[in-house]
């Protein structure tokens, strides 16, 4: 498993998972839980969804 996502891609997903997170707690909704996929696969350093399209983020 090699990283593929890079620096400017880890700030976006965790910015977005915890803005996502936030309102899915606030508005008891499920949607919420994508929140939490952003935030792992940004310090995981991994996206499952770029491996098929051979995409890389990071140098």
């Amino acid at each position: 498993m090699t990283k593929n996502v890079g620096r400017i891609d880890k700030i976006i997903r965790i910015s977005a998972g915890l803005i996502i997170g936030a309102l899915g707690l606030y508005y008891q909704s499920w949607w919420g839980l994508l929140g939490l996929v952003l935030v792992f696969t940004a310090l995981v350093g991994w996206c499952p969804l770029y491996c098929p399209f051979k995409m890389k983020t990071n140098k």
